[in-house]
């Protein structure tokens, strides 16, 4: 049986792949799940359609992400911080307070894309690796300062 996988299947494909199954694995599990449809010719077509929007709806993503990263390449952010003895910082700084500064920059950027290379418990300049899109990552300077 032929059939077009909607959503990936562990050990089987990736959505939008064409795969040869089994008529009861196809009939009794992958079509009523919604995981897969039957491969007509109307629906080679559609997904022919659908991979092209995709294609170029991730090469328009990876434009729109080397801009941003070149932007980011020449941004800096201060991050001022309370001090105790010995110019320590109480706690220390988080890749959510690196956000935070740079929303404060009209850049939106989720905390979990954000790397600090080391823990942020003194006060100096520190490097922040960002992940863009997987193959696209820019690295930003943290200067973190006495409040």
């Amino acid at each position: 049986m032929k059939l077009i996988l909607r959503e990936d299947v562990n050990k089987l494909g990736d959505a939008g792949d064409i795969v040869e199954v089994k008529a009861g694995y196809g009939r009794n599990y992958l079509i009523p799940q919604g995981k897969a449809v039957m491969a007509t010719d109307g629906a080679l077509k559609q997904i022919a359609t659908m991979k092209e929007k995709a294609e170029r709806r991730a090469e328009v993503t990876v434009e729109n992400a080397q801009e941003l990263a070149e932007r980011l390449e020449t941004t800096s952010v201060t991050i001022p911080v309370a001090v105790g003895e010995d110019e320590r910082i109480h706690g220390s700084v988080t890749n959510q307070d690196v956000a935070d500064a740079l929303e404060e920059r009209d850049i939106n950027i989720d905390k979990r894309k954000i790397e600090l290379d080391q823990d942020i418990k003194t006060l100096g300049e520190y490097t922040a690796t960002i992940t863009l899109i997987s193959e696209i990552k820019a690295q930003i300077k943290v200067w973190v300062v006495k409040n």
